[in-house]
C-alpha cells in the first residue's frame, strides 16, 4: 500500500491570500511612515517564531518599526511599498537615526534599573 498525502488546495490559497492582505497592511503602515518622514529606509530583521522587524529610518531621522508574523511576508510588504533596504543595520544606516531626550532618558533609565523614569 502507497502512503498518499492530501493537499487541501483550497487552506494554501486562503493561506496565500491572507499573507498578501497582510502585506498590503504593512506596506500601507510603511507608506505613512515614509510620509510623515519625508520617506524612509528600512531593514527586516528576524525575530524567530514571532516573524520579523521592518526597521524604519525617515529622512528626518525618525524611526520606528512594524512587526510581521514571517520574514515572507515582511519581504513582500517592503517590496509593495516600495522602499530602500538594507541588508545590514551598518553604522552608515543607524547613523541616519536621530535620538531625541526621550530615548537617552529612556536607555540611561534602563541602565540604572529604573525604566520609567
Amino acid at each position: 500500500m502507497a502512503d498518499t498525502e492530501q493537499v487541501d488546495e483550497s487552506t494554501g490559497a486562503t493561506q496565500d491570500a491572507k499573507a498578501e492582505r497582510r502585506a498590503a497592511r504593512l506596506a500601507k503602515e510603511i507608506a505613512a511612515f515614509a510620509k510623515a518622514h519625508g520617506g524612509t529606509e528600512g531593514h527586516v530583521e528576524y525575530l524567530g517564531q514571532r516573524g520579523a522587524r521592518i526597521v524604519l529610518v525617515g529622512a528626518d531621522g525618525g524611526w520606528g518599526d512594524v512587526v510581521a508574523p514571517t520574514h515572507a511576508i515582511a519581504e513582500q510588504a517592503v517590496k509593495k511599498a516600495g522602499i530602500t533596504v538594507h541588508e545590514e543595520f551598518d553604522g552608515e544606516f543607524a547613523a541616519k537615526v536621530e535620538t531625541g531626550p526621550y530615548e537617552w532618558k529612556r536607555m540611561a533609565g534602563l541602565q540604572l534599573g529604573n525604566p520609567t523614569s
